[in-house]
């Protein structure tokens, strides 16, 4: 009676018509445990056109090469000097996807570490691919392709068409071990919001409670929300798929501006607005301009060709322009007061920076 009950709850929850301009859930909360895990590996390429790493300026290829023909039964004379330039040393990596079990395969990227000037043709061998805590989750191994091509000439010249000393290979690597998941323990999971709001954090426990019941989810704080769970696995995943797709209305972003100085760029978003004040703003241009004489004596005399360099130095200075910005005006507002005493986006930096440090601005201020 108690599952039909729920199966009864569950499909009246999908026929529900979801809420107007909102979000889905999954787009601004994560399943705390459901993520990805970042694995890397150390390995070598060979089989490489003479691209290789130069063995002299990279004696780790060399050490490396060594330990992998000894693990092959190879045991090289004492004082033996290898100069191979078809193989490289690379450093592998990729991401582990949660639920992932063994068996299954993952795409992973190769990248040189040495000098090596190409990866293209090589063949990356056996790899083992670590996690954080260093247990062995998979193993990666195959051909690599790169997607570019590079051609040198004996004089010098080259010509090379995007990057070569980064590969990828599909399918390169199988899953050995599984990351061990604590989904729906207790009968609960924890939902986190992708930007801390005790607002959204509040309408996201209100919608869930509209859907499931009250009682089902709680708040813990402004990020984190506590989750009731169905205690079978099946009609776990059926809640949770469920839960993602409701539909919630997330609060207002706190105003922000971003500024880039090295490239200039400003971003706003729509919640900034000015206090009462006046922008003054004006350019003084400095313009040196070489002028070049050159004094040429007369023919059969013993004079000499004489070159000359003056100056001309012009000063020019904009009218200054002084703007008054009312109290609360939009985001339009403040960028159409900008263009209009023709502030660049360098000068907009300066008047920026000068409003925050006044109290005009209401916006927090970042600068990347």
């Amino acid at each position: 009676m108690r599952i039909a009950k729920f199966a009864l709850l569950l499909l009246s929850a999908a026929l529900a018509a979801p809420a107007v301009h909102a979000e889905r859930l999954k787009d601004l909360a994560s399943i705390a445990g459901v993520r990805q895990n970042q694995l890397s590996g150390y390995g070598l390429v060979v089989g490489l056109d003479g691209t290789g790493d130069q063995t002299t300026q990279t004696p780790f290829t060399v050490q490396s090469i060594v330990a992998m023909l000894q693990s092959k039964g190879v045991n090289l004379p004492p004082g033996t000097s290898l100069q191979l330039k078809n193989v490289a040393a690379v450093m592998v990596t990729t991401s582990l996807p949660a639920f992932a079990q063994p068996g299954q395969t993952l795409d992973i990227t190769v990248s040189s570490i040495g000098n090596a000037k190409s990866l293209r043709g090589g063949t990356l061998l056996m790899t083992p691919l670590q996690g954080a805590d260093g247990q062995v989750y998979g193993m990666a191994q195959g051909n690599v392709l790169v997607g570019g091509v590079g051609v040198q000439s004996q004089g010098g010249g080259q010509v090379q068409v995007n990057h070569l000393a980064v590969g990828k290979i599909s399918a390169g690597a199988t899953v050995e071990r599984a990351v061990v998941s604590n989904l729906g323990q207790d009968n609960q999971i924890r939902l986190e919001l992708n930007q801390t709001d005790f607002t959204t954090a509040s309408r996201v426990v209100e919608a869930i409670n509209d859907k499931f019941g009250p009682g089902i989810a709680t708040a813990l704080d402004g990020r984190v929300i506590r989750v009731r769970t169905p205690s079978s696995s099946d009609q776990r995943v059926a809640f949770l798929g469920l839960l993602e797709g409701i539909d919630v209305s997330p609060a207002a972003a706190a105003a922000k501006v971003i500024m880039n100085a090295r490239t200039g760029s400003v971003v706003m978003n729509q919640a900034v607005t000015l206090e009462n004040c006046a922008i003054s703003h004006g350019n003084l241009t400095v313009t040196i301009s070489p002028d070049t004489q050159v004094s040429q004596p007369n023919p059969l005399s013993k004079g000499k060709t004489v070159v000359t360099q003056t100056a001309e130095i012009e000063i020019k200075k904009d009218p200054g322009k002084v703007l008054l910005v009312k109290g609360g005006a939009s985001l339009q507002e403040v960028v159409k007061a900008m263009n209009s005493i023709g502030a660049s986006p360098q000068d907009l930096l300066a008047i920026l920076q000068a409003l925050k440090a006044a109290g005009s601005l209401r916006a927090d201020l970042e600068i990347i």
